[in-house]
């Protein structure tokens, strides 16, 4: 955040083990994964009775009941009752949003502290009646006599008790994002090989981390979980070739090189100068700028190429290339995606029709990228992944000493969001 206003930080972030939807657990509330992160974040930070600034959560598979999600989380956790906090959406994006609107609270002194973060679970799904039975539940509410509501029931028709799950196809284009990634990899040529390699060095990366304890104090243990449990050490790549596609028989997608449905939370501590120094904590990575676009994929465009987009745009606002950053922290949605993204950056005609720069953004070095693993082998809670992403680059900047970190994260609806910090 550039100008002669705060400087914002993160002072630190918290999460639990991510799972596989549908396992470990299968009997906890969104609300309930939720409070597990941030009250590890107020346990390791001494947060214990503060009223902090704000505090910002979403969701993307929400339910009407948790209409009021974020402030329910902050009064089931031991902050000062009277901390504020509200919902936040932007699909995948939405753990990055959260932060972004915080930090901006805090670069303009409205706050000087707060908690940002996100949470999904697809094993508390909110599920809904159909449209038929809703209108029937709406007439049945409203009849006056019980000869009223007989006449209501006898329009009930058997098709009208199928309960109606949530799905994450594009309502526009009825395809789900692995159908549309399948066709980003086909316009961009990448192979089965190429995604197999990359989806196996996010587990390398991942387990690597883990035995040399880097996640010891950003993962909180939960529900018997100690670790992410999608990460696998024996992945191999001629296990990941035995798999077949996911999304089309004729493609080369699979549950190997994507990432899974997942269940888990995360959050992170932000702060001003006059925030940190009230909690009495250092910064660990200054929120340098952040920047959000949108592509036009009922029209052609590759639905998570908007990454693109948004980082081309942050790295001309800054004056900065891919030769000025340190880590690369790039969501892996599909590892198939992320190539896409890699491929497009390093094409002329791409970058000079669909960015309108002057010429190809060029290669990231890729030894900088997703060091400690990403979205295919932790796991990808869809509204909690920008937090996720954000604790870790904050950390790796601090521990190593290193300069800047580049966070880029695809989402639903064609749209990107990306993020720069640097070390303080």
């Amino acid at each position: 955040m550039k100008s002669d206003k705060n400087q914002v930080y993160v002072l630190g972030s918290a999460r639990i083990p991510f799972a596989k939807s549908l396992t470990s657990y299968m009997d906890v509330s969104r609300q309930d994964l939720m409070v597990a992160s941030v009250n590890a974040l107020i346990d390791r930070y001494k947060l214990n009775g503060i009223q902090m600034g704000d505090a910002a959560f979403g969701a993307v598979m929400n339910s009407s009941s948790d209409f009021n999600l974020a402030r329910e989380v902050i009064l089931s956790t031991p902050l000062h009752p009277e901390t504020p906090a509200y919902n936040v959406q932007r699909a995948c994006g939405t753990g990055l949003e959260t932060i972004w609107q915080l930090a901006l609270k805090a670069h303009v002194g409205a706050i000087n502290h707060g908690i940002a973060g996100g949470v999904d679970t697809n094993s508390d799904l909110p599920i809904e009646v159909s449209p038929g039975l809703q209108k029937i539940l709406l007439q049945l509410n409203q009849a006056k006599t019980g000869g009223d509501r007989l006449k209501i029931l006898t329009r009930l028709r058997l098709q009208d008790l199928s309960p109606k799950t949530p799905v994450i196809d594009e309502p526009r284009t009825k395809l789900s994002m692995g159908k549309h990634c399948e066709l980003m990899v086909k316009e961009w040529n990448v192979s089965r090989e190429e995604q197999d390699e990359f989806a196996m060095a996010s587990h390398v990366n991942g387990v690597k981390a883990y035995q040399d304890g880097f996640y010891e104090d950003l993962v909180t243990p939960f529900y018997g979980l100690k670790q992410d449990g999608i990460l696998r050490s024996d992945i191999a790549l001629d296990k990941l070739a035995k798999l077949k596609p996911a999304f089309n028989p004729e493609g080369s997608l699979t549950a190997g090189n994507s990432s899974p449905l997942t269940d888990g939370s995360a959050c992170v501590l932000i702060a001003n100068d006059a925030g940190a120094m009230a909690l009495g904590l250092k910064p660990l990575a200054r929120i340098v700028d952040v920047q959000v676009a949108a592509v036009d994929f009922v029209h052609g465009a590759g639905l998570l190429m908007a990454p693109t987009k948004a980082v081309a745009q942050l790295l001309t606002r800054n004056t900065l290339t891919f030769s000025d950053f340190d880590y690369f922290e790039i969501h892996e949605a599909f590892a198939g995606q992320v190539l896409c993204t890699l491929k497009a950056w390093e094409t002329d005609a791409y970058c000079r029709g669909s960015l309108g720069l002057t010429s190809a953004l060029g290669s990231l070095d890729r030894t900088k990228l997703n060091t400690v693993g990403s979205s295919v082998a932790l796991g990808h809670p869809f509204a909690a992944t920008g937090a996720r992403i954000t604790g870790t680059l904050a950390k790796l900047l601090v521990q190593d000493g290193k300069k800047r970190g580049l966070i880029s994260i695809c989402t639903a609806g064609g749209m990107g969001i990306a993020a720069i910090l640097e070390s303080v």
